[in-house]
């Protein structure tokens, strides 16, 4: 008897990224098309959010970052090999075009000191938090 790993939460996930693809596949008002999304991890520490995203192959120079309206938005483009280049048969697993992320934050995020790095195909961004205001005690003065 062999045990079978049931995981609900990995096929709907997998299910709301398929539907994202095809979404936007089908959309014909010139909009963007999106040919995969990268997986994507986020920590909550405590002086900054770290996203890490897995991008294998993607230039660091093809990943755009942008923030704004406290969006967080991150795209790029995989390049793929050209199938000429390969002799015989051939499985393509691999995706390769163009991605696309967005994440809503937190208003307590420093928006001015985000930073990204990319190494060995994972790309980390580290969105800080703005510092907590400190109590401070107010004199009465005497009128």
């Amino acid at each position: 008897m062999s045990l079978i790993s049931y995981e609900p939460w990995s096929l709907l996930d997998r299910f709301r990224r398929d539907l994202d693809v095809m979404a936007s596949q089908g959309s014909d008002n010139g909009a963007t098309v999106y040919q995969w999304i990268p997986a994507v991890d986020v920590a909550e520490l405590d002086d900054r959010f770290v996203l890490r995203a897995d991008v294998p192959g993607v230039d660091p120079a093809a990943i755009d970052i942008n923030m704004d309206g406290g969006v967080l938005t991150i795209a790029g483009e995989r390049v793929s090999e050209d199938a000429s280049e390969h002799d015989g048969a051939q499985r393509l697993e691999r995706r390769a075009g163009k991605f696309f992320r967005r994440f809503q934050l937190p208003k307590t995020v420093d928006a001015d000191n985000i930073s990204a790095k990319s190494a060995h195909g994972v790309l980390e961004v580290s969105i800080p938090k703005q510092a907590k205001p400190e109590p401070r005690r107010i004199t009465v003065a005497a009128a």
